[in-house]
């Protein structure tokens, strides 16, 4: 942080004309302001690497619509200190304001600069409370302690909590410590399997920055084989994903805020690893790997322990798992983080929307033998959803699959993407069983 960061001027003394709020939608927008978006990125130590300019900028060139850009900015003194690089989107045919790229993130959140916090949040929460032509802002995966809910705090209309997808963490140790943890009889096999892995003699590399677009696509064959003949988030084998992954990945290892692990036994590329470097963790966001692999060892396993050197090596604090409750995952032991929805209301359609968000969310819990761990607040009498709209919402629900994430699909929408030519649909849930990497709860 740099020490001009650190100047903490009085918000109660400020005079009006300190704080500047701008709201920009033209396409320019993220790259005439990539400099001030990478410093403020630096500077709000919750962000995660979905907040991003490299994530966020290359997703809006391949999945953008012209028109829907949204990109709120609070200045003090001429100094970004906040923003909310959102678009304009639909949802069961409400009009809402969602984060930019939330259909490809695990978590959603607001850049803000902790030294300008109080000020930055209320000005930030004011703007987007005023915005005029939707109901709502839909923010779909929250992570605690996210900037978001300082601005949650401050807003000026009602808000509905509900749990979302729950990700799971470990603490950022060596796997032999994580191999303590489990019970002897698990770690014992869990170290044996550690020693097949060394004497196959396979291999990890990190890949150089200048590499990592391609081997960000031969990450993707390996997934897309990996996956073959099996239910796969359909999103993943599109074009569009394909090129807004290789550009952003490719972006973000430039900047230091991901990693490309390739693998490779006598000399054949067998697996893949994209690991995202955020400022408290590192995010296990996506691999591939051949099938036959599994045959012979336990690839979650191997990712694992090369993940948790990533961590130590770069000062981060956990890996953390990404979304869903996989037995692959729990056989480790992590800790379990909620993220919440939240529902920040800006007209009465909104109360019906946020009820139709709570129906689902609470079919989920119960779908997932799980209490709710945010307070489902209760719409006023007036404001409950018709019961024709909740009965339709929870048909939605069950007949979307139950992964445990509540991934709406956008509606179809035929005006062109900023970037790419490409029409068809926006992304749909994922069939994957949660956002970490494709693994299987067979893995070991």
């Amino acid at each position: 942080m740099t020490p001009s960061s650190m100047i903490r001027p009085s918000r109660a003394a400020a005079p009006a004309g300190a704080w500047q709020v701008e709201v920009r939608r033209d396409e320019g927008a993220l790259i005439e302001l990539a400099g001030e978006l990478r410093d403020l990125y630096e500077r709000s130590p919750e962000a995660t690497p979905f907040q991003s300019h490299e994530w966020l900028s290359a997703w809006w060139g391949w999945y953008g619509i012209r028109g829907r850009l949204r990109l709120v900015l609070v200045r003090y003194r001429g100094r970004l200190v906040a923003a909310a690089p959102l678009m304009t989107a639909g949802r069961w045919g409400f009009p809402v304001l969602v984060p930019i790229a939330d259909e490809q993130s695990d978590f959603t959140d607001f850049l803000l600069d902790p030294a300008y916090a109080d000020g930055a949040a209320e000005h930030l929460a004011r703007a987007l409370h005023g915005m005029r032509g939707r109901c709502a802002i839909d923010l779909r995966e929250v992570r605690p302690g996210s900037a978001a809910h300082q601005v949650v705090r401050r807003w000026p209309g009602r808000t509905w909590p509900m749990p979302a997808s729950v990700c799971m963490e470990l603490p950022c140790t060596d796997i032999a410590e994580v191999m303590d943890r489990l019970p002897r009889r698990s770690a014992g096999k869990m170290r044996a399997k550690l020693r097949r892995i060394d004497v196959r003699g396979i291999t990890v590399e990190t890949v150089p920055p200048e590499e990592a677009a391609d081997a960000i696509a031969a990450l993707l064959d390996l997934h897309a084989r990996q996956w073959r003949n099996r239910p796969m988030n359909p999103e993943h084998s599109r074009e569009r994903f394909r090129r807004h992954l290789a550009e952003a990945g490719a972006a973000m290892v430039r900047e230091g805020r991901a990693a490309v692990l390739r693998y490779r036994w006598d000399g054949r590329l067998v697996a893949s690893d994209l690991v995202l470097i955020g400022h408290r963790f590192v995010g296990a966001y996506l691999y591939g790997a051949i099938p036959e692999l599994r045959d012979s060892v336990d690839v979650t396993l191997m990712l694992l322990r090369e993940d948790l050197a990533l961590a130590r090596a770069r000062g981060r604090q956990a890996v953390n798992l990404l979304r869903g409750e996989e037995p692959y995952k729990l056989k480790w032991r992590p800790r379990r983080v909620q993220n919440q929805r939240i529902v920040l209301g800006r007209s009465f359609p909104a109360a019906v929307f946020a009820g139709l968000a709570l129906v689902r969310a609470g079919l989920a819990a119960r779908r997932h033998h799980r209490p709710a761990t945010v307070p489902l607040p209760t719409p006023p009498r007036d404001d409950a959803p018709p019961e024709a709209a909740a009965h339709d919402a929870a048909r939605e629900d069950a007949a979307a699959g139950g992964t445990g994430r509540e991934d709406v699909p956008h509606p179809r929408d035929d005006a062109m993407p900023v970037r790419g030519g490409m029409r068809d649909e926006m992304p749909v849930r994922d069939a994957e069983a949660g956002a970490r990497k494709g693994g299987q709860s067979g893995d070991g």
